[in-house]
């Protein structure tokens, strides 16, 4: 299987959108669309009056016509526009317990046709390379999540954001008609207590297909040691590691050993999170390099130590394509422009307790005002986290719920104290922030990879509104080299 030099990252929610991935995927490249709460993104879109009728489009080419039609009727709103912030509150995830009743439908069924959505949208057109990107922090959706992906033929599934063993076992059985689970986290829990989040096609789709094509898949890990792991001890095959080092924007893991912080109240990190590339190559996977890997000189030293090629995030995350709203990549830019762009990796700020970069920006909740000014509420509840409650069924708690909450279901109070809000800060960056009783409007949060240089020479060289495919020319990427 001959694969794509440069991945573009799956960014955000709805950052990397699949207008992005369609654009890269086309220029020979691997188009990444984000799976993270695409339900969401697809509902408010639709809410926002889906005025270019893309999302409809997606949902037309849905296979079952009586789910997309119940989608498009509880969402859909003809007089909605890019100023309605009044959006509906979505049901919340819960786990499942043996012999439980089965989860609300309606749930799974908007989570499968958003997936498809945007990956439909993306695969239009073209027979280039389109992946989708999952956390594996966020496993609740997960199950339906990927097999909506997969119904859309997606080419490739990457995950990162933990160590996702079940994931490769899950594609196979989906490939294979079959149903599938995948075991969760829950604080407090036995070994041998076993809580899941589990999907099965026949109980959304009236004729689910027989068979579906099986991606490949690609763990995103931080270290050798867990890239061996994924190797030997996943459910089954890892077609491809992509290695992401500390810089890269998003989450980050956390510093090997005890926690240290500098002078700026950031991790840490030392030579014991540097990862030794000559072991890489000994596992015998194609491997990938991000994190400041956005240069024109990278590829060539990639391929120099042995990788297939190398991820990039940041660049694409300010290119014309990406779903960003405008206002905002333009502000940072021309920030960079003066010399004044800062990006923090802040230790607390992620309610998964993983490191996180944050660009500075006025109005966004990097401000230590703007989110002292927010009041807490949780009403997406994608990274809270499974506890065991003392009468042995799951709770959730989130750091970023009322700290009161938070505390009196077991939470942490140190953990709760500077967490914000990724759920609805990250919906804010793309315009799909919720507005509270005509009031109070979420406000963005942006994340940006830590090595800013590239991003600034290519700003130099194609000015402010620059392409993915000028990018991709950055890059030293030539369409006929793609592969």
């Amino acid at each position: 299987m001959k694969h794509p030099r440069i991945i573009q990252g799956g960014m955000g929610v709805g950052v990397s959108d699949w207008r992005l991935a369609r654009t890269v995927a086309m220029r020979g490249a691997m188009g990444v669309v984000s799976g993270t709460a695409l339900d969401a993104v697809l509902a408010r879109r639709l809410e926002q009056g889906d005025l270019d009728g893309h999302m409809r489009r997606g949902i037309a080419a849905f296979p079952d016509r009586a789910v997309a039609g119940r989608v498009l009727s509880a969402y859909y709103r003809p007089d909605g526009s890019p100023d309605t912030h009044d959006f509906s509150s979505a049901a919340m995830r819960r786990a499942d317990a043996p012999d439980a009743p089965r989860a609300d439908p309606r749930v799974d069924e908007l989570t499968v046709v958003a997936n498809f959505v945007e990956v439909f949208l993306a695969r239009e057109g073209h027979g280039g390379a389109v992946g989708i990107n999952y956390l594996e922090k966020v496993q609740l959706p997960n199950p339906a999540a990927i097999y909506g992906a997969m119904l859309a033929g997606v080419d490739y599934v990457l995950m990162g954001a933990g160590i996702p063993l079940e994931i490769p076992g899950l594609l196979d059985r989906y490939a294979r008609g079959e149903g599938g689970e995948i075991r969760l986290q829950v604080e407090g829990a036995s070994k041998d207590e076993r809580f899941y989040a589990r999907f099965d096609a026949a109980a959304v789709l009236a004729s689910p297909p027989p068979s579906l094509k099986r991606p490949a898949f690609l763990a995103i890990v931080s270290s050798y040691i867990l890239a061996a792991t994924m190797a030997t001890r996943a459910s089954g095959k890892v077609d491809g590691i992509i290695v992401e080092n500390h810089s890269a924007g998003g989450h980050n893991a956390p510093p090997r050993g005890a926690l240290e912080l500098d002078g700026n109240g950031e991790p840490v990190y030392g030579p014991k999170d540097s990862v030794d590339y000559a072991r890489m190559v000994g596992l015998g996977i194609p491997f990938w390099l991000g994190g400041s890997y956005g240069r024109p000189e990278s590829l060539s030293e990639s391929r120099a130590e042995g990788a297939a090629g190398i991820q990039v995030g940041t660049l694409f995350a300010f290119c014309r394509e990406s779903g960003l709203l405008p206002e905002l990549k333009k502000r940072f830019l021309k920030a960079l422009e003066a010399g004044k762009a800062l990006v923090k990796t802040h230790p607390e700020a992620s309610p998964t307790g993983y490191p996180f970069k944050i660009a500075a920006l006025e109005g966004s909740l990097s401000g230590e005002d703007v989110f002292a000014a927010r009041k807490r509420v949780c009403n997406m509840g994608l990274l809270r986290e499974l506890f065991k409650t003392g009468t042995g069924t799951i709770g959730y708690r989130c750091p970023a719920e009322p700290e009161a909450a938070y505390e009196a279901k077991g939470g942490d109070a140190k953990k709760a104290t500077n967490a914000r809000c990724l759920c609805n800060a990250l919906l804010a960056n793309i315009g799909l922030g919720m507005e509270y009783a005509g009031s109070y409007l979420e406000k963005p949060l942006l994340t940006v990879g830590k090595q800013l240089e590239s991003l600034r020479q290519l700003v130099k060289r194609f000015g402010l509104d620059y392409s993915a495919v000028d990018v991709l020319e950055f890059l030293g990427l030539a369409p006929e080299a793609a592969s």
